[in-house]
This record gives C-alpha cells, structure tokens and sequence, in this order.
C-alpha cells in the first residue's frame, strides 16, 4: 500500500461536466506519484465547521505535470463547497487511500471487463490507462453520459442507459450480453444492486471478479470503523464478520463480501 500525504493542492481547473457532476484537476505532486488505480483522497471542506472529510475517488493522474483529477457529484454542503471553488483555490488532501485495483491480475494477452455504474464509473479512467491487457468498459448511466472520450482511449467502449438515449437500454448486465462480450477478470465499482448482480455473474461464468465498494466514510484510514461491510471472513482488527472499506478496501475480491 502507498505512503499517505497530507498536501495542500492547488486547484488548476474545474468544470461541469454532466448535470451536478465535476471534474477538478488538482497539483497534488506527492499523491500523483503514487496513486495507482481504484485509490481515492480524503477532501477535506475550507469551512472549518464541516469537520469530516470527504472520500473521493481518483480519476487520473499526470505524473509529469503532478497532476489527479476528481470527478464527483454533488451529494450535500461538502461537495456543493468543492463545485464553487476556481483555479488557484486550495483544498487540503490525505491520499492516495485504499488499495486500489490489482491490474497484474491482466497481464498483457488477457482481457478484462471494466465496469462501472453512476459515480463509480470515474476511477475506470486511470485503470483503464494502466493495464497491459486488453480493457473492454461498461459503463452505465441514467441517461447523461460522461467521461466517454477518455474511457474510449484506452480500449473498447460499451454503455447502457434507463432510456436507451445511449448504447443498450438497460443495465450493465444487459450491455454484456448483448455485445457478447467476455473476459479474464472483472474489475468493477458502482452501487451496491450492481455489483451483486456481477458477482453472481461472475460467479456463474467463473470469471475473477474484483468489485470497489461505495460507502460513506468518517475517518478514511480504518481506525472509526463507520464505512465496514459484511464479510465471509473473520477482520483481524475488529475479530467479527467486517471489513473496513477505507482500509481494507475499497476494493476486494468478490467473494470476500457478502452484498
């Protein structure tokens, strides 16, 4: 696991990119080094009186410029702060967090399904960038799409929508299926119906399965215990049937969670 910084980042630009949703560059030099793939940063609000800070995956990162990028939604009066500041503001991180996704697990000539539904589909972006072995994405929107020109850029290009605007009308699962697509392993992150439905498909067609749990979190370094999850094994820190999203995870192999 990387080291943690605590680092004021400069923020270098900031935009709208779908109906209440962000993406924020940030210079954060220290966390940019590195970040890998599925790890998240800990924001924390310029209003003093919000105390706990916010958990927010990483998109990208640009090790040359010591640059991430976050894409969130605004959920309360944390992230509605975040989406009013501009270039040059500063926001107080802690990161890279988390484990992260573990890309040897698609060593070049293997394929992986990378699959994301809503806000989980932003920290796909980097994990697509960084495996050597072939990424086909999924994705699943309501209806507004977003991030599709930088998940096109590193492999094949798949979505569903409610509506059918865009790509299957459906879900994910439905956008497999009909594109018939399949894979080695699968690496997913989105709400919790989903990623029940991919670890019984995964299960079924006995194909690896890593999922990134969404939760809410306090502290994001394991010591609160108020982001746990039910798990089919006994946690060495807390000896009951729990792990802790913001440290053991957020990303785990799918039976290792009970959904």
């Amino acid at each position: 696991m990387s080291e943690k910084f605590m680092e004021k980042a400069r923020l270098l630009s900031q935009d709208e990119i779908a109906d209440n949703i962000y993406s924020m560059w940030l210079y954060s030099p220290q966390i940019a080094k590195t970040a890998g793939p599925g790890q998240f940063v800990s924001v924390y609000c310029r209003d003093k009186s919000r105390l706990l800070p916010r958990p927010i995956s990483i998109c990208e990162t640009d090790r040359g410029q010591g640059a991430i990028r976050l894409v969130y939604r605004i959920a309360g009066e944390g992230t509605k702060e975040f989406s009013r500041c501009t270039a040059g503001d500063t926001l107080e991180l802690l990161g890279p967090l988390g484990n992260g996704f573990p890309i040897e697990r698609c060593p070049a000539g293997k394929k992986a399904l990378l699959i994301g539904g809503g806000i989980g589909i932003p920290p796909l972006v980097q994990l697509a960038a960084e495996l050597e072995g072939e990424a086909l994405t999924v994705a699943g929107y309501r209806e507004e799409q977003f991030l599709v020109e930088e998940l096109s850029r590193h492999g094949s290009f798949y979505c569903a929508t409610e509506s059918g605007s865009a790509g299957i009308k459906g879900n994910v699962l439905d956008c497999i299926r009909e594109n018939q697509l399949e894979a080695d392993v699968i690496y997913a992150c989105g709400p919790a119906p989903m990623l029940r439905a991919l670890k019984a498909y995964a299960a079924e067609n006995k194909i690896e399965c890593w999922i990134s749990m969404e939760e809410r979190m306090a502290c994001g370094i394991g010591a609160c215990l108020a982001c746990v999850c039910r798990s089919t094994e006994i946690d060495g820190h807390s000896q009951v049937h729990n792990k802790r999203i913001c440290k053991d995870g957020p990303v785990f192999r799918a039976e290792e969670i009970e959904l």
